[in-house]
């Protein structure tokens, strides 16, 4: 028997450093994250704090990012940590993804030197969280209708609109939020605590239960001229982000379909079925080696796209064609192992249905699939067909 990976002899592509980044992940995983994740996605509880400090302590909180107490690593180690994150759980990776590739992103991106020093070190130790405020109640797929606003008063902005499905909202202590103004799209800093900001968490999720997702509201909210982000102006800044997010969820997904399948492959062959193992029959072993093929193949793209990454030449219609094969054929992976599982597959004493349903949502937020293949579908024809 060989595991999944080796079939692909995918460590032969990986630094010894890569390796060595990703092992760590997963012991801090296995003995912080995987004992208690079935809990909290049951209650829909998260210690999110807490996991941040874990998770600073890791060094993987903006671990591509230079300086600042970032550990400035390449991008194929940062998607090995993205993918035995999302092994462990999604919205354990949402958590780590909203906080580097967002917030801290567009702070080390866009800010001035003043808030690079107040808030990244912080960050990256886990001892301040961020979430990253763009999508709102009827603008997801399109940002450039944002309707939240922000205008001068004096030497002051003042902002007004509600933002929604905001990872880490509600445990933030600031929010990276979009506004329309008189001169275009900015981003501005806005603090836990500043009045006319509330926060409101999203309940009755079936799918990120292990994620703290919120509303913002933001009613007069006084900010000064220091809380704009400098270097942003127009949906480039934001879209700049997402980008970035976006790499992370090419690795985590297949980290997500890489623990489904080797749960299944265990549970076949322990399983009896008709006096012998599930494992033994032809159409168990056809399901397996067709997730085992479509986990290499984006295993094997993952790593390309990090390698392009680490040059500079990577471009974001590349990182839209990872996005959207990795996470539609990561939940095909997960529902089919699911099949193999029987009724076994939809308990939480198995991860798969729980990373079946995070899945959904992996295939919506930082771009629907739709949205993904419209960019594909322009860089093919060279035309939009989306405004």
């Amino acid at each position: 028997m060989i595991t999944p990976t080796a079939l692909f002899a995918f460590d032969t592509l990986l630094t010894e450093e890569e390796r060595e980044i990703r092992n760590t992940v997963r012991r801090v995983c296995d003995r912080e994250i995987r004992p208690h994740v079935a809990e909290w996605f049951e209650t829909g509880e998260l210690p999110a704090r807490e996991l941040a400090r874990t998770l600073g302590s890791l060094g993987v909180l903006g671990m591509h990012l230079e300086g600042y107490g970032c550990a400035g690593m390449g991008a194929v180690s940062y998607g090995l940590a993205c993918l035995e994150l999302e092994a462990a759980d999604s919205g354990l990776r949402s958590l780590v993804s909203v906080q580097g590739s967002l917030a801290m992103y567009a702070i080390w991106k866009y800010g001035s030197e003043e808030q690079k020093q107040e808030w990244l070190p912080a960050m990256a130790a886990g001892e301040r969280i961020g979430c990253f405020g763009l999508t709102e109640p009827d603008f997801g797929s399109d940002p450039a209708g944002m309707r939240t606003t922000a205008k001068r008063e004096g030497g002051d902005w003042v902002l007004n609109g509600t933002k929604m499905w905001i990872t880490n909202g509600s445990v933030s202590d600031v929010a990276v939020v979009w506004a329309r103004t008189d001169k275009g799209v900015r981003g501005f800093l806005v603090p836990a605590g500043t009045p006319g900001f509330t926060v409101n968490d999203v309940k009755h999720k079936i799918s990120l239960r292990a994620s703290v997702t919120s509303e913002l509201v933001l009613d007069g909210v006084r900010l000064p001229d220091t809380a704009l982000l400098p270097g942003a102006r127009g949906l480039s800044g934001p879209l700049g982000c997402l980008n970035e997010a976006r790499f992370g969820i090419v690795f985590g997904a297949m980290g997500a379909a890489l623990d489904c399948l080797e749960t299944a492959i265990a549970y076949a062959g322990d399983r009896e079925v008709f006096a012998k193992p599930l494992a033994s029959f032809q159409l168990t072993q056809e399901k397996l080696a067709d997730m085992a093929l479509e986990l290499g193949k984006g295993l094997l793209l993952a790593v390309h796209l990090g390698r392009l990454k680490e040059a500079g030449t990577i471009t974001p219609e590349q990182v839209s064609a990872g996005k959207l094969n990795n996470v539609r054929e990561a939940l095909e992976i997960a529902r089919k192992c699911r099949t193999l599982l029987g009724a076994s597959g939809i308990t939480l004493e198995y991860p798969v249905i729980r990373h079946s349903v995070n899945l959904e949502s992996v295939l919506t937020y930082e771009g629907t699939s739709e949205i993904h293949s419209l960019v594909l579908g322009k860089a093919l024809t060279g035309i939009a067909a989306f405004h």
